[in-house]
Formats: C-alpha cells, sequence, structure tokens
C-alpha cells in the first residue's frame, strides 16, 4: 500500500501554519525550514513534515523563545543522542524570564493605580494641565525611580 504524500503551496502551508508567506521565507533564509522542492514551474512544494516544523517553530515564538533558542530546540527535536533535559533548561530559563516580566508588570499595574485612585480623589473633572497623574510621572522622572 503507497502512503500518499500531501503537497502544500507556500500559500496553504501559511494558513495551515498560521503564518505569513513572508514568514515562511524568512525561516527558510535563516535556515529554521529546510529550503523547499519545487515544482516543474519553480513554485515551492511542501509537504506535512514542513507544516508539523514550522507550526513546532511558531509555536515556540508564541511562548516568546527568541530566534537563536527555536533553532537549538529544533535542533533537538530531532537528535537521537541530544538528552531532553537541554530542552527543559531552555523552558525553565524563559519560564524565569516570564516571572521576571510578570513582576515588573505587577509593579507597573500597582503604580498605574495609584495614579488613577490620586485623579480620583485629588483632579478629576479640573482641567487636564492640573491632573496629579501628570506631576506623579514627572516627578518619578526626574528622580530617576521607577
Amino acid at each position: 500500500m503507497s502512503v500518499r504524500v500531501r503537497v502544500l503551496s507556500i500559500g496553504a502551508l501559511a494558513k495551515a501554519a498560521g503564518v505569513t508567506t513572508p514568514t515562511i521565507r524568512y525561516y527558510e533564509e535563516i535556515g529554521l525550514l529546510p529550503k523547499p522542492s519545487r515544482s516543474a514551474s519553480g513554485q515551492r512544494v511542501y509537504e506535512d513534515a514542513d507544516l508539523e516544523r514550522l507550526i513546532f517553530i511558531r509555536r515556540c515564538r508564541d511562548f516568546g523563545f527568541p530566534i537563536e533558542q527555536v533553532k537549538l530546540l529544533a535542533g533537538l527535536s530531532i537528535s537521537p543522542d541530544r538528552d531532553c533535559t537541554e530542552v527543559r533548561d531552555i523552558a525553565s530559563a524563559r519560564l524565569a524570564d516570564v516571572r521576571a516580566k510578570l513582576a515588573e508588570l505587577h509593579e507597573l499595574e500597582r503604580n498605574l493605580e495609584v495614579f488613577v485612585d490620586q485623579c480620583e480623589e485629588a483632579c478629576c473633572g479640573g482641567p487636564g494641565r492640573n491632573c496629579v497623574v501628570f506631576k506623579e510621572l514627572a516627578k518619578q522622572e526626574s528622580d530617576g525611580s521607577r
């Protein structure tokens, strides 16, 4: 029994993977995706394996992995002799980055909440130029704190 291989155009591949065609070309250019075979008319031709790899890359990017780490993860995903602890370590480092960013965002949220509350209590409804938020933002900027 022969196995029929699905053939995809670049547009069909892009749609199926949820990316744009320029993204596919870029990934090919930097070596994240292998150069595709070409049809007799010179059009790029892709298969299911290309779709799987592209979805893997897109998901890595969705998780915020930088391109260099995506390259490393893509290599690890096909390596028969490299240990998966490398994958865990890369994901763990990304998790630490995300947690640090979350802490920064929580601090930003607290600061903005204070600004909004101060505006509500002190000047809401008055002239914009007298808004306490402007004064607080200028104060924060001038004394170098965040």
